[in-house]
């Protein structure tokens, strides 16, 4: 793989990694999207998924495509996707709202 695509793959590890920490320390999330595509209720749940999947991506990247056809670190690779996965479902988990405890009910006695 030519150096400018692995250039590329750090930039873009090393952004989700500043935007992560950002949501992490601060609460903050950068919404990029419409807004029509829903909000981030749990921010730091959401930088701790994007850190999860960053991992998982950055391992994919640098044991899979590019090192080359060889299939030495096939499994590691493939490892790192699903970690890459889980932090998707944590991201995921950081969109929906937090439970909210039952309210306590007054019987009547």
């Amino acid at each position: 793989m030519s150096m400018e695509w692995q250039v590329a793959g750090v930039v873009v590890l090393a952004f989700g990694t500043v935007s992560a920490l950002v949501a992490i320390t601060t609460g903050r999330v950068a919404q990029f999207s419409a807004p029509r595509r829903g909000t981030v209720f749990r921010p730091r749940l959401w930088g701790y998924g994007t850190l999860i999947a960053l991992a998982g991506m950055g391992t994919f990247l640098f044991l899979g495509p590019y090192q080359g056809p060889a299939a030495r670190h096939f499994g590691l690779a493939m490892a790192g996707m699903a970690v890459f996965f889980a932090g998707l479902i944590v991201q995921y988990l950081s969109r929906r709202p937090r439970r909210t405890s039952p309210t306590p009910t007054k019987s009547a006695s």
